[in-house]
Order: structure tokens, then C-alpha cells, then sequence
């Protein structure tokens, strides 16, 4: 049952990335430049992140080791994140945000594959399989069949 409750957890957060692209495309729009949405995006966020991090802390009666990760770790997954928005909020209007979230999945599976396949960071290593070979084939198959048919 956890497993299952997880995937629709998964499944959540990719809907909500789908809906995010068009709504920061749009602010994007409004704004007359998308690297400023963006920027309304993160920091819109980093605001409400804070204010559960607040409110985590407060209910855990404990606060997080801000000296305790080296300085690349605060700004390197701020960074991959930038470059993701950023071209979703430009890509969204000129190719659609179903082909937009295709190639974004893609990507992820394939640069996933290759964290695995190498343990980045410390994970567990896994090891490439033709199944994992054969799936990502076919999302990128899949992805390049929701752009151009």
C-alpha cells in the first residue's frame, strides 16, 4: 500500500510541474521576459518554502545544520533548477507543455540511468539493464511522438 501511495505521490508533484510550465509561460508573457518569471517562480517559492521550514521546525522542535553541507550543494541544485524553468517557461508556448514535460521525463530517465549506473553522490549503484535500456528507448520514442505526431 505505501508503495502505491508513493507513486501517486510521484504522479502529484509531476501534474503539478506539468501546470506550472503554462502558468510561468503566461507570467512570462506578461512580464514581456521569461527569465523574469522565472525568477518570480523561484522566489515565490523559496518563500513559501521558508515559511514550512518555520513551520516544520517549530512542530519537530529542531532546526536545520546550516553549516553542515559544503557551499556547492546550497547553490548547484538552485542552478539545475534555473535552467530547467527557464527553458520550460520559454519552450511551453513554441512547442506545447506535453512535449515540453515529454522531453523534460526523458531527460530525467536518462541522466537517472546514468546517476545509478555510477552511483552519484554516494547512491546505491544499479546496474544498466536491458529493461532500463528498452524503457528509456521507448519514452524517448514516446516523447518525440507527442512533439512531431
Amino acid at each position: 500500500m505505501a508503495a502505491f501511495l508513493w507513486a501517486l505521490l510521484g504522479i502529484a508533484a509531476g501534474a503539478c510541474i506539468a501546470i506550472q510550465a503554462p502558468i510561468n509561460a503566461m507570467l512570462g508573457r506578461g512580464l514581456g521576459m521569461p527569465v523574469a518569471a522565472a525568477c518570480v517562480s523561484f522566489l515565490s517559492g523559496a518563500a513559501i518554502l521558508a515559511l514550512v521550514v518555520l513551520l516544520t521546525s517549530a512542530f519537530e522542535a529542531r532546526s536545520p545544520d546550516w553549516r553542515g553541507p559544503d557551499l556547492w550543494l546550497y547553490i548547484a541544485g538552485g542552478a539545475l533548477g534555473t535552467v530547467y524553468v527557464t527553458t520550460a517557461i520559454f519552450l511551453t508556448p513554441r512547442i506545447g507543455a506535453a512535449a515540453v514535460m515529454a522531453f523534460a521525463v526523458s531527460g530525467q530517465l536518462l541522466a537517472g540511468i546514468l546517476l545509478d549506473r555510477i552511483g552519484f553522490l554516494g547512491m546505491a549503484v544499479r546496474e544498466v539493464s536491458v529493461g532500463r535500456i528498452g524503457g528509456a528507448v521507448l519514452l524517448v520514442a514516446g516523447a518525440l511522438m507527442i512533439r512531431f505526431l
